[in-house]
């Protein structure tokens, strides 16, 4: 079925493109601004809840109603995802019996705006009760969300993007980046490496880019490594066999000496080929990774130097080789 819309670079202008483009510059620019207020108005209270949420040895509990709950789950998904269980709790679900969700050793951050935000009472009565470290994000110091919190985020006033100046849209923008804030300096303040964020994003473009050499190299029987005085004859029945194009030459200390590539038969092409020692014909030394590498540094390496295969080598041993195909099978072209 035919598209109702054209394409944009083959439509022709139409009366109000001018405006609608002006409108949308405008709700960048006033956002834009907002996230700016909001860094420069960064303070102790920031650093206070990057201390608690540190100290929490539960979750972090995400409360909020409307607009704001909507940037909560966002904020709940990004904490999880970077070091720090977290979990969404709908404000008027909570007073219908999931407040049970609420265990002890969680901290609870509560998202309003205004700060009156009636469906947060019980939460933030149940947080008190019990308890749990409070940390407010909100617009208004001096609301009744701020004053019952154990820190209060306040993000700085700065005017909605709308015309009608009513409608989230600065302010859950502001939230939101708030949220990311403290997501990434906690993470940071964890330690959280790039080995972490693999295992919880092992699907996708990200777990692609974070898969290491040791998750895609062939290891045992299938490694093509053959001894300093083997003949050529049996290099090349080795070679065509296991199919990677190289094969490693290792020493009686089962050490790589050096590789032979089809580069390397190529130049050595003659009726005496068969009968030289991989010894004669190997090229000495040679690049190779490491199992923890990551498996795009590998392939970047490869396509540098123009080569199709990397021998792994652990603790100064051939352990596995890597071919630039299984790169491209992993998606990392």
């Amino acid at each position: 079925m035919k598209s109702i819309y054209a394409a944009p670079e083959t439509r022709a202008p139409r009366t109000g493109d001018a405006q609608a483009i002006a409108a949308g510059k405008r709700v960048l620019e006033i956002e834009a601004a907002g996230v700016t207020a909001l860094g420069r108005a960064l303070d102790g209270a920031f650093a206070q809840a990057i201390d608690l949420l540190e100290r929490t040895r539960g979750r972090v509990i995400i409360t909020g109603m409307g607009k704001s709950g909507h940037i909560g789950r966002k904020i709940a998904a990004t904490l999880a995802s970077t070091g720090a269980p977290s979990q969404f709790v709908h404000p008027g679900e909570a007073s219908h019996g999931d407040l049970g969700m609420i265990q002890d050793g969680d901290a609870i951050i509560a998202l309003s705006n205004s700060g009156e935000t009636s469906e947060l009472s019980d939460v933030v009565a149940y947080a008190k009760r019990y308890g749990h470290p409070l940390i407010a994000m909100t617009g208004r110091a001096g609301s009744t969300l701020s004053e019952a919190a154990d820190v209060a985020l306040v993000i700085p006033a700065s005017p909605e993007a709308c015309a009608i100046g009513l409608a989230p849209t600065t302010s859950t923008t502001v939230m939101l980046a708030l949220g990311d804030a403290l997501a990434v300096a906690l993470m940071e303040r964890k330690g959280f490496s790039a080995d972490d964020f693999y295992n919880f994003h092992p699907g996708g473009k990200l777990g692609n880019r974070l898969l290491k050499v040791e998750d895609l190299m062939h290891v045992g029987m299938r490694v093509p490594l053959l001894t300093e005085d083997t003949l050529m004859a049996d290099v090349l029945i080795d070679m065509s066999a296991k199919g990677f194009g190289a094969v490693g030459v290792i020493d009686a200390g089962g050490r790589l000496k050096g590789v032979i590539t089809d580069g390397d038969l190529r130049r050595n092409m003659s009726p005496q080929l068969v009968g030289l020692s991989a010894r004669e014909v190997m090229t000495p030394g040679g690049v190779t990774a490491r199992p923890k590498m990551l498996a795009s540094e590998a392939l970047a390496v490869m396509n540098a130097r123009n080569i199709t295969a990397l021998f792994v080598e652990d603790d100064n041993r051939p352990v596995g080789i890597v071919h630039i195909h299984d790169c491209l099978r992993a998606g990392l072209a």
